[in-house]
């Protein structure tokens, strides 16, 4: 199909070559440097008091940027998705007779379930399996054989007492972390003297500890060693958001860079760049939360932040001979948006916003 086939009159009075190549490369330039600052804040300023992970305006501004990566799936990917698999150029079969937009990010939404989950199982068997040596090193003591409670204390070999499961640094107790540990606890040890012969046992002053377990019982909400499943889910949510993010962003960057429009490209650096800063600290946010090595880190900060640009270069290089009106490229753009746009939907609801609230 020629490259004036199925090109509206208003891209063609505003073709300018020259004034867009210029565009491009502020675009490369501007939403590099967004990319960047927005992923590398969180990680930079973790340390810093007022960009702590547990503070009031990181929260607020990871929420935002979580908001910002739900509109990108419902608003602009799924919507870019219908246009262009809606597109005249198409045939009108299959692609008119079915909704393929929805049901590609519906597809992709339970892809990216799946994934979720599975990936949290292999990191937390990774995890149980690094950790068992650790645990070797002390014993469990029930301050209550007789309670449902199945509060328990960790006993070092050197005789020194671990926080109780759940407990964080102020005595709170964590309800969700404890009632877990508790039938794990139950469902993993034989009941009877013989299972828990050695391991069970009555500390003279129990009464006290109970009062004072129960007292942080009904105070604070720490996460203790719920922390450990915490860090998990931040590994594996860090990573498919990535994901969901990188393929948007390399069609969001191709489209650009075949673009011979200043019309077109003029503001969407503006847009652009305002999403892949927000984008970014969302991911960034993400990456801190799961304590990733300095080097892993930096790497998918690294990988995030290039993206876009890279695709505008790709797509700089292609414009001579790329067509983006032509079916193959209509069918690969709207397929790719509307996958993107079920995973992002998926992690923004459910991995950013549904969590942190």
């Amino acid at each position: 199909m020629s490259n004036t086939g199925c090109q509206s009159s208003e891209l063609e009075v505003c073709r300018d070559e020259p004034a867009a190549l210029q565009l491009k490369l502020i675009a490369i330039a501007s939403i590099l440097l967004a990319g960047v600052a927005g992923v590398s804040i969180p990680l930079i300023g973790k340390h810093r008091k007022f960009l702590r992970t547990d503070g009031s305006l990181f929260v607020a501004a990871k929420a935002f940027a979580a908001g910002v990566i739900l509109s990108t799936g419902f608003v602009h990917m799924l919507a870019g998705g219908t246009e262009a698999l809606t597109d005249p150029c198409l045939p009108k079969f299959p692609w008119s007779k079915f909704p393929f937009p929805g049901f590609f990010a519906m597809i992709a939404s339970l892809v990216t379930l799946l994934v979720d989950f599975v990936g949290t199982q292999y990191y937390e068997r990774k995890q149980g399996t690094a950790k068992a040596n650790t645990e070797e090193q002390a014993r469990v003591v029930s301050l209550d054989p007789d309670s449902d409670t199945g509060i328990v204390l960790l006993v070092n070999k050197d005789g020194t007492t671990g926080k109780v499961f759940g407990e964080e640094e102020g005595g709170g107790m964590h309800i969700v972390g404890m009632h877990a540990h508790a039938a794990h606890h139950r469902h993993s040890h034989p009941h009877g003297q013989d299972g828990c012969d050695g391991l069970l046992k009555r500390r003279p002053h129990d009464h006290d500890d109970e009062h004072a377990h129960s007292h942080g019982y009904g105070h604070g909400h720490g996460h203790g060693h719920g922390d450990d499943d915490s860090s998990v889910r931040h590994v594996v949510v860090s990573q498919i958001l990535e994901l969901g993010i990188v393929s948007h962003s390399v069609i969001i960057g191709l489209s650009l860079g075949v673009s011979q429009s200043p019309c077109t490209i003029r503001p969407l650096i503006a847009a652009l760049s305002f999403h892949q800063f927000f984008e970014g600290f969302a991911l960034g946010g993400c990456i801190s939360q799961a304590q990733f090595k300095t080097l892993s880190a930096t790497i998918m900060a690294c990988f995030f932040a290039m993206t876009t640009p890279a695709g505008i270069g790709i797509g700089i290089g292609a414009a001579s001979f790329y067509n983006p009106y032509s079916p193959a490229a209509l069918v690969t753009e709207g397929i790719l948006d509307s996958l993107s746009a079920g995973i992002l939907v998926y992690m923004a609801l459910v991995d950013l916003i549904a969590a942190d609230f």
